[in-house]
């Protein structure tokens, strides 16, 4: 009883369930995928990013002329507020090529010595959009550093100046005030809602269009990325509702979805805000994208979706989304195989009509051809098998068995041959069940079945598994269906513990 307790308790962790705490449920998504979870970029770099400097003669001669570091840094400060426009600019610039180092850029250095209120102010120099370039570019490398620095240029009132830059008519201006805006939102949660307060994202959204260098919107979506981040807290419900994929060109729709995938890991009440914001529809199609780094990103995002309540989850079953799953589990990536089964898992966690949907759609065969690859862990196969057969699909399964299309019987053949694989010690109890659903005398029939490799595998299937010395006839030994759909047995046998041990 003890070992049938622990796989019933490693059951409630692998699998969504009515009854478990949400957060609980959330957490223990599915231990079978747990290599699948944050195949991530690294986070600082997603979070934040300094603006190396270009390649140039002028920046090798800068290298070697400010050599001495106190010396640049006194005399950076003094001409940056020069009222001669040429020697102010190149005292800007020069802060900026020193921050724009690519090995420990001075950032401390240059915030101890007070330059950061000069900077700023140049950030208001309309008259002079070069002055604002190169001062806003210092001031984003300032920001790419610890939380400490980043806030500084907060502190010192940066950005309104960088919301107002977003307006410039001067292109790479406006990009670098972006790029500003993302660093500092990638600091954290309250930086990013301050950000929000002032307005960002109506500006953001109005650069994603056709008629922008790719590179630039690219930028626009990593700031989108970094404002759906952090979820603790999460965002406003009201820049959820703005975030939109339907109209998104290739390049920033990757990191669009994925910042949709981080919005919806956030728990159930982060799920409603996603699927308040009408996304869902935009999102399920995706699936079936042609680009496998679009599909990645999409399945990710439903299937955090289908973690939440059997409501949330139909909400992603209405828009057909089944249909894109014969493709996803025989996908030559193994790694969306893989999602696509942890997908799949919290469906069948649902309730009996979405566990119905999943069988309708005949993908239970896949589903056990995935597993019984081996890739998941022999113990998590089982309580997958397990889980399968208490939602009682054995019996609809079987009934596939009489389709007239050769590849279906075939799959579903292979799908019951891996089920009794896995049932190792249990293959008896899963043959009685295949009996009692119809299923040996329709796979008996197969044996004459014109297809070479049907007619096989039904008579391996016979020969191993009914060939009369390992199937007890006691009819005792039969499990009854309960209402919730899994099988008790019979108390008063002596064999009561021939529950699925696997």
């Amino acid at each position: 009883m003890a070992e049938n307790a622990g796989l019933d308790n490693h059951r409630i962790k692998s699998f969504k369930n009515k009854g478990r705490d949400v957060e609980t449920m959330r957490r223990h998504r599915n231990d079978v995928t747990v290599e699948l979870r944050k195949n991530k970029r690294d986070e600082h770099l997603l979070k934040k990013r300094n603006v190396p400097q270009e390649d140039s003669l002028e920046d090798s001669d800068f290298d070697s002329d400010f050599k001495g570091q106190n010396v640049t840094l006194e005399a950076i400060l003094q001409n940056a507020t020069s009222d001669n426009a040429v020697v102010q600019l190149s005292a800007v610039q020069a802060a900026r090529k020193l921050l724009s180092s690519d090995r420990n850029p001075p950032i401390d250095d240059l915030i101890k010595s007070g330059i950061l209120p000069i900077l700023v102010k140049c950030l208001e120099r309309d008259d002079n959009p070069s002055l604002q370039f190169e001062a806003a570019w210092a001031l984003t490398n300032i920001a790419s550093g610890t939380s400490q620095q980043t806030q500084a240029v907060v502190k010192s009132n940066a950005v309104p100046l960088f919301l107002r830059l977003l307006h410039s008519p001067h292109h790479n201006v406006c990009e670098q005030a972006v790029w500003a805006l993302g660093n500092i939102i990638g600091d954290g949660p309250q930086c990013r809602d301050y950000v929000i307060s002032l307005g960002v994202v109506k500006p953001l959204l109005s650069f994603i269009n056709p008629s922008i260098p790719i590179t630039f919107l690219r930028n626009v979506t990593w700031v989108i990325v970094n404002l759906c981040r952090n979820k603790d807290p999460p965002p406003p419900m009201e820049t959820v509702q703005e975030v939109r994929v339907e109209s998104l060109v290739l390049p920033i729709l990757v990191d669009t979805v994925w910042a949709l995938s981080y919005l919806t890991d956030g728990g159930n009440e982060q799920i409603q805000m996603v699927i308040d914001s009408g996304v869902v529809p935009f999102l399920v199609p995706l699936l079936s994208h042609q680009e496998v780094k679009v599909q990645t990103a999409a399945l990710r995002a439903v299937g955090n979706i289908v973690t939440g309540t059997d409501e949330q989850t139909q909400v992603v079953l209405n828009c057909d989304v089944l249909s894109h799953f014969p493709n996803l589990l025989t996908h030559p990536k193994e790694k969306i195989n893989k999602e696509a089964v942890w997908f799949l898992s919290n469906i069948t966690a649902g309730n009996q009509q979405q566990v119905q949907a999943v069988i309708d759609a005949g993908l239970v065969p896949l589903i056990i051809h995935q597993l019984a690859k081996g890739d998941f862990g022999t113990q998590k196969e089982a309580a997958w098998v397990e889980y399968l057969v208490q939602q009682n699909v054995i019996p609809p399964f079987c009934s596939l068995l009489s389709v007239k299309d050769s590849q279906v019987v075939q799959v579903v053949l292979d799908g019951l041959k891996n089920v009794l694989i896995m049932a190792g010690d249990e293959a008896s109890t899963i043959a009685e069940i295949i009996e009692e659903s119809g299923g040996l005398e329709k796979i008996e029939n197969l044996q004459q079945h014109e297809n070479e490799d049907i007619y096989k595998l039904a008579f391996e299937i016979i020969d191993q598994y009914f060939s009369g010395d390992d199937i007890d006839e006691d009819p005792s030994l039969i499990p009854e269906a309960t209402q919730g759909g899994t099988f008790n047995f019979d108390p008063a046998s002596n064999l009561q513990t021939k529950e699925f041990k696997f």
